[in-house]
């Protein structure tokens, strides 16, 4: 027995490798630590070059569905690539993509990206895994089901990306089209930040969206994926009993791990396309 538990707590201790190498996958914490979520600190307004504060990653909405996850030692993230974010000299690290519409996916990234990972599988149906371990960012995926163009179902043709940094657990919903299982629920784990698609319809009905949030708790929520003030608003209307809602007032936000805030919180942030500095 004393043997066995000495192998477990190594096997714990091994370090991370590539993600080729899933036996020796540095262990998520946003699973492990499903029950035990920390709290946020949030500063905002700052441009894309700027430094980030220690501990802490910078999450700017670029359009639509496309963020900007930027961490302390330089990996830059962008969620559904279109293959524009702005006229700027940055190239993403690692871009992630989902095909149920063209505004989220481009299928000629920048050759120089290193990684470009694809929420759906090499052939209809087949679904992937992702598990990208680059030190301080771990982004691994969670295959979900979506419509096909002319009312059928593609299985496993989207996902839900979770960027894990800084002890955060941050959550990206794609272009979902159905409420998650039990099982993809345990797979996703802690969500800390969660993005999620509020139009209403060409993604989720809003109560289902409201069931999905609820179900995560998330200690910040940012909506994504509306097409009018109007159409946010219905959202934020419906959240407000069960969540303080706050406007940023700009596309960015610094978030860090702190004291829980003692309400579940949306921030809304508007998009902008990322810019240089002047």
């Amino acid at each position: 027995m004393i043997r066995f538990i000495a192998a477990c707590l190594i096997a714990l201790s091994t370090p991370a490798l590539a993600q080729d190498a899933p036996e020796q996958r540095r262990p998520s914490h946003c699973i492990a630590v499903a029950n035990a979520a920390p709290g946020i600190q949030y500063l905002h307004k700052a441009s894309w070059t700027d430094p980030i504060p220690e501990f802490s990653v910078r999450i700017q909405y670029v359009a639509h569905a496309s963020f900007l996850i930027q961490t302390r030692g330089g990996i830059n993230a962008v969620t559904d690539f279109t293959g524009f974010i702005g006229n700027t000299k940055l190239i993403p690290d690692v871009v992630t993509m989902n095909h149920a519409h063209d505004t989220h996916w481009t299928p000629s990234p920048d050759p120089a990206i290193k990684h470009v990972l694809q929420g759906w599988g090499e052939t209809h149906g087949a679904g992937i895994d992702h598990y990208l371990d680059l030190g301080e960012m771990l982004i691994r995926n969670v295959s979900t089901d979506i419509r096909s163009q002319f009312g059928g179902r593609e299985d496993e043709g989207n996902s839900i990306f979770v960027f894990e940094v800084e002890g955060l657990c941050i959550g990206h919903l794609g272009h979902l089209h159905h409420e998650p299982t039990a099982q993809q629920y345990a797979a996703l784990g802690r969500v800390d930040v969660l993005m999620v698609p509020v139009d209403g319809g060409m993604t989720l009905p809003l109560p289902t969206v409201k069931r999905v949030v609820e179900r995560l708790r998330s200690s910040i929520v940012i909506p994504m994926h509306w097409f009018s003030d109007y159409g946010l608003g219905v959202f934020l209307e419906g959240m407000s009993e069960s969540y303080a809602i706050e406007y940023v007032g700009g596309p960015s936000l610094e978030v860090s791990l702190r004291d829980l805030p003692s309400r579940p919180t949306i921030k809304v942030l508007r998009p902008a396309w990322v810019r240089d500095s002047e």
